[in-house]
Protein backbone atom coordinates (compact mmCIF):
# COMPACT_ATOMS: atom_id res chain seq x y z
CA UNK A 1 0.00 0.00 0.00
CA UNK A 2 1.40 3.18 -0.68
CA UNK A 3 -0.47 6.91 -0.86
CA UNK A 4 0.15 10.28 -2.88
CA UNK A 5 -0.74 13.85 -1.24
CA UNK A 6 -1.20 16.76 -3.00
CA UNK A 7 -0.83 20.13 -1.73
CA UNK A 8 -2.99 22.46 -2.55
CA UNK A 9 -1.76 25.99 -0.75
CA UNK A 10 -4.39 28.57 -1.35
CA UNK A 11 -7.89 29.72 0.66
CA UNK A 12 -9.68 32.46 0.37
CA UNK A 13 -9.26 33.71 3.57
CA UNK A 14 -6.78 32.86 6.35
CA UNK A 15 -9.12 31.32 9.35
CA UNK A 16 -7.66 32.54 12.83
CA UNK A 17 -6.29 29.52 14.10
CA UNK A 18 -4.04 27.98 11.11
CA UNK A 19 -0.69 27.36 10.31
CA UNK A 20 -0.47 25.44 7.56
CA UNK A 21 1.17 26.74 4.07
CA UNK A 22 -1.12 28.45 2.19
CA UNK A 23 -1.72 31.93 0.29
CA UNK A 24 -5.04 34.00 0.16
CA UNK A 25 -3.74 34.95 -3.44
CA UNK A 26 -4.51 32.82 -6.61
CA UNK A 27 -2.21 34.60 -8.53
CA UNK A 28 0.56 32.53 -9.17
CA UNK A 29 -2.53 29.29 -8.92
CA UNK A 30 -1.94 28.14 -12.69
CA UNK A 31 2.14 28.53 -12.61
CA UNK A 32 1.87 26.40 -8.96
CA UNK A 33 -0.25 23.29 -10.61
CA UNK A 34 2.10 23.20 -13.48
CA UNK A 35 4.65 22.84 -11.62
CA UNK A 36 2.94 20.26 -9.27
CA UNK A 37 2.36 18.63 -12.68
CA UNK A 38 6.49 18.75 -13.54
CA UNK A 39 7.35 17.24 -10.03
CA UNK A 40 4.51 14.05 -10.64
CA UNK A 41 7.57 13.41 -13.42
CA UNK A 42 9.99 14.17 -11.66
CA UNK A 43 9.93 11.66 -8.78
CA UNK A 44 8.39 9.01 -10.90
CA UNK A 45 10.59 6.96 -9.71
CA UNK A 46 9.70 7.51 -5.88
CA UNK A 47 8.22 4.13 -5.18
CA UNK A 48 10.55 2.32 -6.67
CA UNK A 49 13.35 3.03 -5.07
CA UNK A 50 12.78 0.21 -2.60
CA UNK A 51 13.76 -3.12 -5.02
CA UNK A 52 11.85 -5.23 -2.01
CA UNK A 53 8.80 -4.28 -2.88
CA UNK A 54 5.88 -3.17 -5.55
CA UNK A 55 3.76 0.02 -4.69
CA UNK A 56 0.76 0.20 -5.60
CA UNK A 57 -1.26 3.76 -5.50
CA UNK A 58 -4.24 2.82 -3.06
CA UNK A 59 -5.02 6.86 -2.02
CA UNK A 60 -4.77 10.03 -3.51
CA UNK A 61 -5.55 13.23 -0.94
CA UNK A 62 -5.97 16.55 -2.06
CA UNK A 63 -5.22 18.94 0.78
CA UNK A 64 -4.50 22.08 1.86
CA UNK A 65 -4.95 24.56 1.33
CA UNK A 66 -8.61 24.99 0.41
CA UNK A 67 -8.33 22.02 -2.48
CA UNK A 68 -11.71 22.64 -3.71
CA UNK A 69 -11.01 25.36 -5.59
CA UNK A 70 -9.48 23.46 -8.27
CA UNK A 71 -12.14 22.84 -11.25
CA UNK A 72 -12.87 19.80 -12.64
CA UNK A 73 -10.38 20.28 -15.35
CA UNK A 74 -7.47 21.15 -13.07
CA UNK A 75 -8.34 17.79 -11.20
CA UNK A 76 -8.87 15.76 -13.93
CA UNK A 77 -5.50 16.55 -15.44
CA UNK A 78 -3.33 16.24 -11.95
CA UNK A 79 -5.16 12.77 -11.97
CA UNK A 80 -4.80 11.50 -15.14
CA UNK A 81 -0.61 12.83 -14.64
CA UNK A 82 -0.42 10.39 -11.59
CA UNK A 83 -2.05 7.05 -13.58
CA UNK A 84 0.46 8.25 -16.62
CA UNK A 85 3.47 7.77 -14.49
CA UNK A 86 2.28 5.53 -11.31
CA UNK A 87 0.42 2.45 -10.53
CA UNK A 88 -2.46 3.70 -9.47
CA UNK A 89 -5.18 0.94 -8.27
CA UNK A 90 -8.35 0.58 -9.67
CA UNK A 91 -9.95 0.81 -6.18
CA UNK A 92 -7.71 4.24 -5.09
CA UNK A 93 -9.87 6.01 -2.65
CA UNK A 94 -9.20 9.86 -3.68
CA UNK A 95 -10.02 12.23 -1.01
CA UNK A 96 -10.78 16.02 -1.70
CA UNK A 97 -10.76 18.32 0.77
CA UNK A 98 -13.26 21.22 0.60
CA UNK A 99 -14.91 24.14 2.22
CA UNK A 100 -18.40 23.77 2.57
CA UNK A 101 -19.57 27.26 0.48
CA UNK A 102 -17.59 25.63 -2.47
CA UNK A 103 -19.65 22.03 -2.70
CA UNK A 104 -22.97 23.87 -5.10
CA UNK A 105 -24.45 21.01 -6.71
CA UNK A 106 -22.95 21.27 -9.70
CA UNK A 107 -19.21 21.38 -8.15
CA UNK A 108 -20.25 17.89 -6.71
CA UNK A 109 -21.18 16.65 -9.99
CA UNK A 110 -17.82 17.83 -11.91
CA UNK A 111 -16.08 15.94 -8.69
CA UNK A 112 -17.70 12.75 -9.09
CA UNK A 113 -16.94 12.66 -12.96
CA UNK A 114 -13.40 13.75 -12.19
CA UNK A 115 -13.08 10.45 -10.10
CA UNK A 116 -13.13 11.92 -6.75
CA UNK A 117 -15.05 9.14 -4.26
CA UNK A 118 -14.50 10.43 -0.70
CA UNK A 119 -15.14 14.10 0.76
CA UNK A 120 -13.51 15.50 3.76
CA UNK A 121 -15.77 18.87 4.43
CA UNK A 122 -14.49 21.55 6.95
CA UNK A 123 -17.45 21.97 8.73
CA UNK A 124 -15.29 23.27 12.05
CA UNK A 125 -18.72 24.35 13.65
CA UNK A 126 -23.02 24.64 13.04
CA UNK A 127 -22.87 27.99 15.13
CA UNK A 128 -22.59 31.05 13.18
CA UNK A 129 -20.96 33.12 15.89
CA UNK A 130 -18.09 30.29 16.54
CA UNK A 131 -17.34 30.29 12.78
CA UNK A 132 -16.82 34.54 12.99
CA UNK A 133 -15.02 33.90 15.65
CA UNK A 134 -12.38 31.64 13.87
CA UNK A 135 -13.29 33.74 10.77
CA UNK A 136 -14.61 30.48 8.51
CA UNK A 137 -15.49 31.43 5.18
CA UNK A 138 -19.06 29.84 5.08
CA UNK A 139 -22.30 29.65 7.05
CA UNK A 140 -23.95 27.05 9.68
CA UNK A 141 -26.14 27.20 7.01
CA UNK A 142 -24.01 26.38 3.78
CA UNK A 143 -22.82 23.41 6.02
CA UNK A 144 -25.87 21.50 6.29
CA UNK A 145 -26.64 22.39 2.55
CA UNK A 146 -23.20 21.40 1.59
CA UNK A 147 -23.43 17.52 3.55
CA UNK A 148 -26.90 16.97 1.90
CA UNK A 149 -25.87 18.19 -1.67
CA UNK A 150 -22.94 15.46 -1.25
CA UNK A 151 -25.02 12.79 0.17
CA UNK A 152 -27.35 13.38 -2.98
CA UNK A 153 -24.97 13.45 -5.75
CA UNK A 154 -23.80 10.26 -4.39
CA UNK A 155 -20.84 10.59 -2.48
CA UNK A 156 -20.82 7.59 0.39
CA UNK A 157 -17.77 8.57 1.94
CA UNK A 158 -18.05 11.74 3.85
CA UNK A 159 -15.39 12.99 6.70
CA UNK A 160 -16.64 15.99 8.49
CA UNK A 161 -14.05 17.88 9.97
CA UNK A 162 -15.24 19.91 13.47
CA UNK A 163 -13.25 21.44 16.63
CA UNK A 164 -14.25 21.53 19.89
CA UNK A 165 -13.20 23.35 22.83
CA UNK A 166 -14.05 26.93 21.11
CA UNK A 167 -14.09 29.71 23.79
CA UNK A 168 -18.15 30.03 23.80
CA UNK A 169 -19.03 26.22 22.95
CA UNK A 170 -20.98 24.70 25.57
CA UNK A 171 -20.51 20.79 26.03
CA UNK A 172 -24.22 20.78 25.45
CA UNK A 173 -24.17 22.59 22.35
CA UNK A 174 -20.90 20.26 21.08
CA UNK A 175 -23.05 17.46 21.91
CA UNK A 176 -26.15 18.47 19.92
CA UNK A 177 -24.23 19.31 17.12
CA UNK A 178 -22.90 15.72 16.86
CA UNK A 179 -26.34 13.98 17.62
CA UNK A 180 -27.31 16.43 14.67
CA UNK A 181 -25.07 15.52 12.69
CA UNK A 182 -25.03 11.68 13.03
CA UNK A 183 -28.64 11.61 11.92
CA UNK A 184 -26.88 12.06 8.59
CA UNK A 185 -25.56 8.84 6.70
CA UNK A 186 -21.80 10.11 7.69
CA UNK A 187 -19.28 7.44 7.91
CA UNK A 188 -16.46 9.00 9.43
CA UNK A 189 -16.04 11.87 11.83
CA UNK A 190 -12.80 13.70 12.49
CA UNK A 191 -12.70 16.22 15.71
CA UNK A 192 -10.08 18.08 16.98
CA UNK A 193 -9.24 20.32 20.00
CA UNK A 194 -8.86 23.91 19.66
CA UNK A 195 -5.16 24.44 19.84
CA UNK A 196 -3.22 27.58 19.95
CA UNK A 197 -0.50 27.25 16.94
CA UNK A 198 2.74 29.99 16.60
CA UNK A 199 2.26 32.94 14.29
CA UNK A 200 -1.64 32.63 13.62
CA UNK A 201 -4.00 35.53 13.92
CA UNK A 202 -5.42 33.70 17.05
CA UNK A 203 -2.24 33.26 19.23
CA UNK A 204 -2.09 37.13 18.92
CA UNK A 205 -5.55 38.30 20.06
CA UNK A 206 -5.12 35.77 22.64
CA UNK A 207 -1.60 37.53 23.78
CA UNK A 208 -3.64 40.92 23.12
CA UNK A 209 -6.06 40.02 25.45
CA UNK A 210 -8.79 40.03 22.35
CA UNK A 211 -9.96 36.62 22.92
CA UNK A 212 -10.33 34.12 25.79
CA UNK A 213 -7.70 31.05 25.72
CA UNK A 214 -9.36 27.74 25.24
CA UNK A 215 -10.16 26.21 28.31
CA UNK A 216 -8.31 23.16 29.27
CA UNK A 217 -10.58 21.18 31.49
CA UNK A 218 -13.45 22.13 29.15
CA UNK A 219 -11.25 20.51 26.33
CA UNK A 220 -11.24 16.66 28.11
CA UNK A 221 -14.94 17.11 28.94
CA UNK A 222 -15.41 17.93 25.16
CA UNK A 223 -12.65 14.90 24.35
CA UNK A 224 -14.85 12.74 26.16
CA UNK A 225 -18.25 13.42 25.51
CA UNK A 226 -17.61 12.89 21.48
CA UNK A 227 -15.88 9.74 22.23
CA UNK A 228 -18.52 8.08 24.57
CA UNK A 229 -21.25 9.70 22.48
CA UNK A 230 -19.83 8.76 19.46
CA UNK A 231 -18.66 5.10 20.09
CA UNK A 232 -22.64 4.92 21.92
CA UNK A 233 -24.07 5.14 18.28
CA UNK A 234 -21.75 2.71 16.27
CA UNK A 235 -18.73 5.05 15.73
CA UNK A 236 -15.27 3.17 16.35
CA UNK A 237 -12.83 5.95 18.07
CA UNK A 238 -9.71 4.55 15.90
CA UNK A 239 -7.26 7.55 16.44
CA UNK A 240 -7.18 10.13 19.19
CA UNK A 241 -9.07 12.64 16.89
CA UNK A 242 -10.92 10.07 14.38
CA UNK A 243 -14.36 8.49 14.07
CA UNK A 244 -15.27 5.83 11.61
CA UNK A 245 -18.70 4.07 11.26
CA UNK A 246 -19.09 0.64 10.52
CA UNK A 247 -14.52 0.44 10.49
CA UNK A 248 -14.60 2.79 7.44
CA UNK A 249 -10.97 4.37 8.14
CA UNK A 250 -9.65 6.97 5.96
CA UNK A 251 -6.95 4.75 3.91
CA UNK A 252 -5.03 7.98 3.67
CA UNK A 253 -4.66 8.73 7.43
CA UNK A 254 -3.78 4.89 8.13
CA UNK A 255 -1.38 4.56 6.11
CA UNK A 256 0.75 7.63 7.95
CA UNK A 257 -0.02 6.00 10.87
CA UNK A 258 0.90 2.38 10.14
CA UNK A 259 4.25 3.99 8.33
CA UNK A 260 3.27 3.03 4.85
CA UNK A 261 5.34 5.17 2.31
CA UNK A 262 3.89 8.17 1.18
CA UNK A 263 4.64 11.02 -1.52
CA UNK A 264 4.08 14.84 -1.30
CA UNK A 265 3.64 16.97 -4.03
CA UNK A 266 3.55 20.49 -4.00
CA UNK A 267 5.08 23.30 -1.62
CA UNK A 268 5.63 22.17 2.10
CA UNK A 269 4.89 18.36 1.11
CA UNK A 270 6.45 15.91 2.96
CA UNK A 271 7.42 12.18 1.62
CA UNK A 272 8.15 8.82 3.17
CA UNK A 273 9.93 5.89 1.83
CA UNK A 274 12.32 3.30 2.64
CA UNK A 275 13.52 5.29 6.04
CA UNK A 276 14.09 8.93 4.20
CA UNK A 277 11.73 11.69 4.80
CA UNK A 278 11.81 14.45 2.71
CA UNK A 279 9.79 17.84 2.42
CA UNK A 280 9.52 20.12 -0.47
CA UNK A 281 10.32 23.88 -0.09
CA UNK A 282 7.37 25.74 1.70
CA UNK A 283 6.86 28.66 -0.24
CA UNK A 284 5.04 29.16 -3.14
CA UNK A 285 7.14 31.65 -5.94
CA UNK A 286 10.47 29.64 -4.51
CA UNK A 287 9.11 26.08 -5.29
CA UNK A 288 8.06 27.51 -8.64
CA UNK A 289 11.10 28.77 -9.60
CA UNK A 290 12.95 25.86 -7.85
CA UNK A 291 10.56 22.69 -10.41
CA UNK A 292 10.53 25.69 -13.46
CA UNK A 293 14.78 25.46 -13.46
CA UNK A 294 15.53 22.06 -12.24
CA UNK A 295 16.55 22.94 -9.11
CA UNK A 296 16.61 20.50 -5.64
CA UNK A 297 13.28 21.75 -4.02
CA UNK A 298 13.26 18.97 -1.50
CA UNK A 299 15.93 18.58 1.60
CA UNK A 300 15.60 15.07 2.85
CA UNK A 301 17.02 13.11 5.87
CA UNK A 302 17.80 8.67 6.48
CA UNK A 303 16.00 8.82 9.98
CA UNK A 304 18.17 6.85 12.45
CA UNK A 305 17.27 3.62 14.40
CA UNK A 306 16.13 5.70 17.41
CA UNK A 307 13.99 8.04 14.83
CA UNK A 308 12.43 5.34 13.34
CA UNK A 309 11.36 3.63 16.51
CA UNK A 310 10.46 6.64 18.33
CA UNK A 311 8.16 7.64 15.28
CA UNK A 312 6.76 4.07 15.35
CA UNK A 313 5.51 4.40 19.15
CA UNK A 314 4.46 8.11 18.38
CA UNK A 315 2.15 7.01 15.68
CA UNK A 316 1.48 4.01 16.91
CA UNK A 317 -0.30 4.73 20.12
CA UNK A 318 -3.07 7.66 18.35
CA UNK A 319 -4.44 4.64 16.96
CA UNK A 320 -6.69 1.84 18.47
CA UNK A 321 -4.05 -0.51 16.96
CA UNK A 322 -1.50 -0.12 19.40
CA UNK A 323 2.14 -1.30 18.94
CA UNK A 324 3.04 -4.80 19.13
CA UNK A 325 6.27 -5.56 21.28
CA UNK A 326 6.99 -8.45 18.93
CA UNK A 327 6.88 -6.42 16.48
CA UNK A 328 9.21 -3.38 18.56
CA UNK A 329 11.96 -6.94 18.99
CA UNK A 330 11.69 -7.41 15.43
CA UNK A 331 11.95 -4.39 13.69
CA UNK A 332 14.19 -1.97 16.29
CA UNK A 333 15.98 -4.94 18.45
CA UNK A 334 15.98 -6.03 22.47
CA UNK A 335 17.74 -3.01 23.45
CA UNK A 336 14.54 -1.25 22.31
CA UNK A 337 11.86 -3.64 23.54
CA UNK A 338 13.39 -3.77 26.92
CA UNK A 339 13.50 0.00 27.45
CA UNK A 340 10.19 0.48 26.22
CA UNK A 341 8.79 -2.21 28.55
CA UNK A 342 10.73 -0.82 31.71
CA UNK A 343 9.28 3.10 30.59
CA UNK A 344 5.83 1.37 30.41
CA UNK A 345 5.75 0.18 33.89
CA UNK A 346 6.52 3.66 35.17
CA UNK A 347 3.33 5.07 33.60
CA UNK A 348 -0.14 4.78 35.54
CA UNK A 349 -2.20 1.63 34.44
CA UNK A 350 -5.11 4.01 34.09
CA UNK A 351 -3.60 5.43 30.90
CA UNK A 352 -2.30 1.95 29.63
CA UNK A 353 -4.28 -0.97 28.29
CA UNK A 354 -2.39 -4.15 27.95
CA UNK A 355 -4.54 -6.30 25.26
CA UNK A 356 -2.40 -9.27 25.17
CA UNK A 357 0.86 -9.75 26.63
CA UNK A 358 1.86 -8.15 23.19
CA UNK A 359 0.00 -5.33 22.37
CA UNK A 360 -0.39 -2.06 23.97
CA UNK A 361 -2.70 0.71 23.67
CA UNK A 362 -3.37 4.13 25.41
CA UNK A 363 -6.95 4.26 27.04
CA UNK A 364 -8.78 7.37 26.11
CA UNK A 365 -7.23 9.01 29.54
CA UNK A 366 -4.08 8.16 27.73
CA UNK A 367 -4.95 9.58 24.74
CA UNK A 368 -5.73 12.58 26.82
CA UNK A 369 -1.79 12.72 27.67
CA UNK A 370 -0.46 11.32 24.52
CA UNK A 371 2.71 14.11 24.89
CA UNK A 372 3.57 13.22 28.20
CA UNK A 373 3.31 9.80 28.03
CA UNK A 374 5.38 10.03 24.53
CA UNK A 375 8.31 11.58 26.28
CA UNK A 376 8.75 9.11 29.01
CA UNK A 377 8.43 6.13 26.06
CA UNK A 378 11.12 7.22 23.33
CA UNK A 379 14.54 6.01 23.49
CA UNK A 380 17.20 8.83 23.85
Amino acid sequence: MAGIYIHIPFCKQACHYCNFHFSTTLQLKTKLLDAIVKEIEIRKNFFQSDMKKSYSIDTIYFGGGTPSILSRSEIEFILEKLRQHYDVSSTVEITLEANPDDLTKSYLTDLKEAGVNRLSIGIQSFDDDLLKYMNRAHTAEESWAAIQNSLTAGFESLNIDMIYGIPGLSTQQWETSLADLIRLPVNHLSCYGLTIEPKTALMDFIKKKKSAAPDDDLLVEQFMVASNFLEQNGFRHYEISNYALNDQFSKHNTAYWKGEPYLGLGPSAHSYQNNVRSWNIANNANYIKAIENNKSYFESENLAKTERFNEHIMTGLRTFWGINLDDIQQNFGAVYKNHLETQLHKIDPIHIKQMNDQTIKLSKTGWLWTDSILEQLFYD
